[in-house]
């Protein structure tokens, strides 16, 4: 008999093992036809990063989303998957009506803001009545949604996050993927320093270090200034 021994990942490793960081690239998504998935993808201004073509008929195109770390990849003989079985692609967006609004501006036909009624109700068809039509309640972090595919029927999911759980962000590493994503953070922190003034009762000269202290807060998942 053949015994596996799993190491449960509490954070720790053997010191004798180099750890070495596995940045995740690219994720692979079949389609039907590369030029109309190409055409697709960057009506959505994302940013080509490649289109490569060879002899032997393998080709790959690469397009990676404003302010993504990751990057998607569609072509010729670069998978066997049925083209539109993809599902449930996350894009973490900082604000998802104005997300929602721009791709309907760019003419793609995306659902109308919802938040899920059950556990997983996101990842449910079009029109599932447990998808509950708006925001999240109190406007939730990782609680309001909206859909979208690819002309094969890749399916995007675009989710609402603003506070990120504990744990999930380093401290010391407070970053902002993009402008946008910054300038959100600021309104964010402008509307709870509006509420802070009022409870002090007089301005904050010092208000620049509380933005600062909420927006590192907020993105590592910590208690909040108040």
């Amino acid at each position: 008999m053949i015994t596996k021994q799993v190491h449960e990942n509490d954070g720790t490793a053997d010191a004798n093992v180099e750890t070495v960081d596995m940045k995740f690239e690219a994720v692979v998504i079949p389609v039907s036809d590369v030029d109309r998935a190409k055409a697709f993808y960057g009506e959505l201004g994302w940013r080509l990063d490649a289109d490569f073509a060879f002899d032997n008929g393998f080709r790959v195109v690469q397009f990676t989303p404003r302010g993504s770390g990751c990057s998607v990849q569609f072509g010729a003989d670069i998978t066997a998957a049925t083209p539109g079985s993809a599902s449930g692609l996350y894009l973490i967006v900082a604000d998802i009506q104005a997300a929602r609004d721009e791709l309907v501006a760019r003419g793609v036909e995306a659902s109308e803001v919802f938040h899920a009624g059950t556990p997983g109700a996101q990842f449910q068809p079009a029109g599932a009545s447990d998808r509950v039509s708006g925001r999240a309640r109190d406007n939730a972090s990782y609680g309001s949604f909206a859909t979208f595919s690819d002309p094969d029927g890749n399916g995007w999911l675009l989710q609402e996050i603003t506070t990120r759980l504990p744990g999930r962000i380093d401290r010391a590493e407070t970053a902002f993927a993009s402008a946008n994503d910054l300038a959100s953070a600021l309104r964010r922190a402008a509307a709870a320093h509006g509420q802070h003034e009022k409870r002090l009762g007089k301005a904050d000269a010092d208000w620049p270090d509380w933005y600062a202290r909420y927006m590192v807060a907020e993105q590592a998942g910590t208690e909040l200034p108040t």
